[in-house]
């Protein structure tokens, strides 16, 4: 009802946008071509009454909106999210072990699963962002979803799970949870992955939208934006990974739940300030359907050949068929497909059948669904690595020296050196580092803690800073994997699925933290046989966590090799830019130089 209730007060807030946007809107019609950087140009095609096509020329003058001003707040609104979510998620796997008695090997998988969730219900949110709602109505729900997990965190920790006070700060033990405390925990949790995953790609996709692509400098502002935005992200989880994982990791886990719940809230005010000023792009309808159509229709023709390119199906005029999509010029990628746009006898003489006879547009965005895939899945394997900061890194640093004099460092904290290589490595993007490099080092380490082990002790008497080569290069490659897929996948993607593109680098996340929670799985199934703990026992002492790291290693350097064979085959969506759009370009280019 909640959720209801809110939706309709968008819907509202929308509407009454739209109708201030309106009403600051003049056309005016002219017959000199003279376009100023706030005009655009659009032309109506209408028949008079002898039957004769004529062309008449708007020029409308809009209303200032989106712009840097705007996405600035949307990068405000994503540090702010992401300090409330990893506020919760950074010391997550510790919470487990602490509080809820897990073992290692159980409370990491199922850190793994719930980060899998996470970036999965990215996938959700972008569809219903490209399909229905739009991306402001769908930030805005998945936010209010995000705020009601965290509350709902807070109140189960208070009420049922920290007993007694100060618990599950690694020296005095909590009492065992109520199935109610530990029921609502579970839910909540899953709620945060649900809000914080369905905003994430959706957030990503609206900050883009906010630079007109008919501006010049609209590709160069998209491309800054992105990198803005990983930046955004790590600011706000620097503050998750130092001030907060302190008090947390003494005990006060309820008063850092409280802290993420203030700055989702925070959050989400300071998005609903620029809600008359945003700058919104339609939602295309559903994309199923589209390449549904596009698969049955190949199939029914299965037996045709395919035409060539300048015979296949294209609807007349600048715009596709696909509401609000720009039209894509045709590839020689999967030619197969193209006889889904083939015209046969039957397409002429029946009606036409979307099921049956599709648009060059319409195959094109098939096809480049199916080109990013391989790319896609070339990205997993380094999820892989991304999750075990969260999870065996964090475990691995608990069984370290971490005192500083009195001090004591908590392990979820060395986290702080990744965000500050993210930070600096994000103004040099364009450089190369190896992500392989991080993997390596984490099994040195682990090496040389096995080394400094007193028999009979828990901890390794190795200095946790050992720690920091590993979570500094993981830092760095970051930056350059997941940067990258944000402008790759948000750039590729057709107009009718912008957010699906974007979704796809967290789902590639999520579907790392499932392979890594398999990976888990099969390595303790196949090692920990007879008298053997395993790579990874309760006991990480007994253990050969080194053997894991080297393993992942491994993989990430087959799943490189794999990668460049399949950049090499990639080509990049060609869209349509007519020769008015070229023109238009130009005259904003020279108006623009004279500002």
């Amino acid at each position: 009802m909640v959720l209801l209730i809110f939706k309709w007060f968008l819907q509202k807030k929308l509407s009454m946008a739209a109708i201030e946007y309106s009403t600051n809107e003049i056309a005016i019609k002219v017959n000199e071509e003279i376009i100023s950087p706030r005009q655009v140009e659009t032309v109506n095609e209408n028949e008079n009454t002898d039957g004769k096509k004529i062309k008449t020329r708007n020029y409308l003058i809009k209303k200032k909106s989106g712009g840097w001003r705007f996405a600035s707040l949307l990068l405000v609104n994503q540090g702010l999210a992401t300090l409330a979510f990893f506020g919760v998620g950074v010391n997550l796997v510790l919470f487990l072990t602490r509080v809820l008695d897990q073992e290692n090997a159980d409370a990491a998988n199922n850190v793994s699963k719930w980060t899998g969730t996470v970036y999965l219900c990215s996938l959700l949110g972008a569809f219903l962002s490209d399909s229905y709602w739009g991306r402001y109505l769908t930030c805005a729900v998945f936010q209010l979803i995000l705020v009601l997990g965290l509350g709902l965190l807070s109140l189960a920790s208070w009420l049922f799970l920290i007993n007694p006070a100060g618990c599950g700060d690694g020296i005095k033990l909590c009492k065992p949870s109520s199935s109610i405390g530990v029921g609502i925990f579970y839910l909540s949790i899953y709620l945060i992955a649900f809000g914080y995953g369905g905003h994430q790609p959706t957030i990503a996709t609206f900050g883009a939208d906010q630079f007109d692509d008919s501006h010049p400098n609209a590709a160069d502002s998209k491309a800054t934006f992105f990198c803005y935005f990983y930046f955004a992200l790590n600011v706000g989880s620097l503050f998750s990974n130092t001030i907060l994982v302190y008090y947390e990791d003494s005990g006060k886990w309820t008063l850092g739940f409280l802290v993420s719940l203030g700055s989702a809230i925070i959050a989400l005010l300071l998005y609903l300030l620029g809600t008359s000023r945003y700058r919104y792009i339609k939602p295309c309808g559903n994309p199923l359907p589209r390449v549904g159509q596009v698969f049955l229709a190949a199939y029914r023709k299965w037996d045709v050949v395919p035409a060539t390119a300048d015979a296949l199906y294209e609807v007349e005029g600048t715009e596709s068929a696909i509401k609000g999509s720009r039209k894509i010029l045709h590839s020689d990628d999967f030619k197969f497909l193209d006889k889904a746009a083939t015209i046969t006898q039957n397409d002429l003489c029946g009606p036409k059948d979307p099921w049956r006879l599709c648009t060059v547009t319409q195959v094109e965005e098939a096809k480049c669904v199916l080109k990013m895939l391989p790319i896609w899945l070339c990205t997993i394997i380094y999820s892989v690595i991304f999750t075990q900061m969260a999870s065996l890194f964090v475990e691995q640093g608990d069984v370290m020296a971490s005192k500083l004099g009195d001090f004591h460092l908590p392990a979820a904290s060395m986290s702080a050196f990744d965000i500050c290589s993210v930070l600096i490595c994000t103004g040099i993007y364009r450089q190369i580092l190896v992500p392989l490099a991080g993997r390596l080092s984490a099994g040195v380490t682990e090496i040389q803690r096995l080394k400094f082990v007193t028999p009979g002790e828990k901890k390794s008497s190795l200095s946790i800073f050992w720690q920091i080569p590993q979570y500094v290069f993981v830092g760095a490659s970051e930056v350059f994997m997941y940067v990258g897929q944000l402008e790759f996948f948000n750039g590729q993607a057709p107009d009718g699925i912008k957010s699906f593109g974007s979704s796809l680098c967290m789902a590639s996340i999520s579907l790392g933290n499932y392979v890594s929670s398999l990976l888990v799985n099969m390595v303790m199934g196949i090692t920990a046989r007879g008298d053997s703990p395993g790579w990874i026992p309760a006991d990480l002492n007994a253990g050969h966590m080194d053997r894991f790291y080297f393993l992942i290693a491994g993989l990430t350097a087959l799943d490189f090799i794999i990668y460049v064979f399949c950049a090499k085959w990639y080509k990049c969506i060609n869209l349509d830019i007519s020769e008015k759009e070229i023109q238009l370009e130009e005259q904003q280019k020279q108006m623009l130089g004279k500002v």
